[in-house]
């Protein structure tokens, strides 16, 4: 039996947040703001064009030294095409672990921020699968591959959620 998911909605929502904020930014061509207090520069936000540029990014971002470093048992990650446009996913079997993103019809998974939050699961595999063992992980992964400033601004969105 599995833990329930009881903090699934407040993650995906602090995580909405968040691409929100960085979709402002884009827009006004102004990477500096105010963000509770703290002056911070956001870093641009890496957009993908297609399924294999997301398995190129993933396949770099599980070979960056600070990655390996942190979690060194973590195998290999492939990314599919998914057919529904809601949602992107994560599943591990015997056969291997996936994400499955939407490529048609949709864009919002083709990110930088969506990408990561799979990838954090394949790094995390604690249960319920957005407790905070997974809040950690990819506040952490966000840190090692975006930078400090996206893991500051993810902690404090989560902590305005009731995220733990």
């Amino acid at each position: 039996m599995t833990a329930r998911d009881t903090q699934r909605a407040k993650v995906y929502a602090a995580e909405e947040f968040v691409r929100t904020l960085f979709d402002r930014v884009a827009e006004h061509g102004n990477r500096a703001i105010e963000f509770f207090g703290t002056n911070l520069t956001l870093p641009p936000e890496a957009r993908f064009a297609s399924v294999e540029s997301v398995q190129r990014y993933v396949d770099d971002v599980l070979t960056l030294g600070s990655v390996r470093a942190r979690w060194p048992t973590a195998g290999a990650l492939s990314v599919r095409p998914r057919r529904g446009a809601t949602a992107a996913h994560y599943s591990r079997d015997d056969a291997g672990a996936v994400i499955a993103v939407p490529d048609r019809h949709t864009t919002w998974a083709l990110r930088e921020l969506v990408v990561l939050h799979e990838v954090a699961h394949h790094l995390c595999d604690a249960e319920p699968p957005h407790g905070p063992q997974f809040v950690a992980t990819f506040c952490e992964l966000a840190e090692a591959v975006m930078g400090p400033e996206v893991a500051h601004v993810l902690r404090v969105v989560y902590a305005k959620e009731g995220v733990q």
